[in-house]
C-alpha cells in the first residue's frame, strides 16, 4: 500500500465500503468534472477501494441508496454538484460525502455571499458591485468605472473555471462583457481588479485542525488565466515553491486557513488571491470546495510538494466523507 497513505493505518480502505465517484452532472463545467472523476475512479481502484464512477445527470441520486452505497468521493464542479444541492441530497439518502456540507458548499459557490461573510470578518476582498441582468441597458458604465477603476473584472456571481469571465479595460467594452456575465447567471459581479501577483492556496481538514497546503504562484499568457489555459494548455507556469518569501507565503496560507474556516468549509477547499504589485496586500477573490482533480488541476501539485501524492490525497479525502447531520444512537 502506497506510504503516503497516512490515515490508511487506522482505516482499512475495504472498511470503506461501495464508494460512488460522483462526475459528469449538468453544470457548465461537466466536461473538467469528467476529467477530474476519471482521475480519482483510477486512484481509488489502484489503492484497492471499490469505487464506481456515478453521473447524477444520467441517473437518479436514488440509486445510491438502492444500490447499497456507503460513500461518496464529489468529483462534480459547479452548479448541482458543488453549491449545497447534492450535498443536501447526500444528507438526505444518509450517505456521507468528501467536502463541505450543504450551508458551506452554497455560500462558497455565490461569490457575493462569500465576499459579505469575508468582509463581515474583517477579511481582505476586492471592491464589487452586484448587477442584475435587467441593468444591464441602464447601468452607468462611467459610474461603475469610477467606483470600481480600470481595468476591472466582470463575472457570473455563481460559476467556476472562469467560464463567463472578462476583464474589461475600457468603459466601451462593458456592456459585452455584462451580457456574457449575464448568459451563465442571473447575478453578475462586478469586481475590482487587483494587479499584482495570481496565487492559489489549498486547504486541508476542519475546524481547529484545517491546515494550509504549499501556495502555487500562476504565472499565465498575457496574465489570462480562462478557461484555456486552465485545463487545455501548457502555456501557464504554476510555480511551487511559489518563489514568494516564507513570511509573504506564510501569511497568505494564515489567510486562507482563515477565510475557510469562517464559512464553515471542511474536507478540502482551494483559495485565490491577488496580491496587489505596489503594496503587497493579499486579497481574497473566492473559494473552490470541490476543486479540480485533473492533470491540470492545482490541489493535486500542491499536496505534491507537500509530500502527499495523487493517490494518498485521494484516498485522504474519502477517509475523511461524512455528514452534516449524523443521527443520534438509539
Amino acid at each position: 500500500m502506497n506510504q503516503q497513505i497516512m490515515k490508511s493505518e487506522k482505516n482499512n480502505l475495504t472498511d470503506l465500503g461501495k464508494v460512488a465517484v460522483l462526475m459528469g452532472g449538468r453544470s457548465a463545467e461537466r466536461e473538467v468534472s469528467l476529467m477530474s472523476g476519471q482521475g480519482v475512479l483510477q486512484a481509488l481502484l489502484t489503492a484497492g477501494v471499490n469505487a464506481q464512477a456515478f453521473d447524477p445527470s444520467q441517473r437518479d441520486m436514488s440509486e445510491l441508496k438502492r444500490e447499497g452505497f456507503n460513500r461518496c468521493f464529489i468529483a462534480l464542479h459547479g452548479r448541482y454538484g458543488e453549491d449545497g444541492t447534492v450535498q443536501g441530497a447526500l444528507e438526505l439518502l444518509g450517505v456521507p460525502y468528501t467536502g463541505s456540507g450543504v450551508m458551506a458548499s452554497s455560500m462558497a459557490m455565490d461569490k457575493v455571499m462569500t465576499k459579505r461573510v469575508w468582509r463581515t470578518e474583517g477579511l481582505p476582498t476586492p471592491n464589487h458591485v452586484l448587477l442584475h441582468p435587467s441593468q444591464i441597458d441602464s447601468v452607468s458604465a462611467q459610474d461603475l468605472v469610477a467606483t470600481l477603476g480600470l481595468p476591472l473584472i466582470v463575472k457570473p456571481a455563481r460559476e467556476g473555471s472562469s467560464i463567463g469571465v472578462t476583464k474589461v479595460k475600457s468603459a466601451q467594452d462593458l456592456r459585452a462583457a455584462l451580457l456574457a456575465a449575464a448568459a451563465c447567471d442571473h447575478d453578475i459581479l462586478c469586481e475590482q481588479c487587483i494587479v499584482g501577483d495570481e496565487v492559489t492556496c489549498p486547504v486541508l481538514g476542519a475546524g481547529k485542525e484545517a491546515r494550509a497546503l504549499p501556495v502555487i504562484r500562476i504565472v499565465a499568457p498575457d496574465g489570462n488565466y480562462d478557461y484555456q489555459n486552465k485545463y487545455f494548455t501548457d502555456d501557464t507556469q504554476y510555480l511551487v515553491p511559489s518563489g514568494l518569501s516564507a513570511a509573504e507565503e506564510g501569511a497568505i496560507q494564515a489567510l486562507v486557513v482563515k477565510a475557510y474556516q469562517v464559512l464553515g468549509c471542511r474536507g478540502w477547499g482551494r483559495i485565490d488571491v491577488m496580491i496587489d504589485r505596489a503594496t503587497r496586500q493579499p486579497y481574497l477573490l473566492e473559494i473552490n470546495t470541490s476543486p479540480g482533480m485533473t492533470s491540470h488541476s492545482l490541489v493535486p501539485m500542491s499536496a505534491a510538494a507537500d509530500g502527499m501524492d495523487y493517490l494518498a490525497l485521494c484516498v485522504n479525502l474519502l477517509v475523511d466523507a461524512e455528514l452534516d447531520y449524523r443521527e443520534s444512537a438509539a
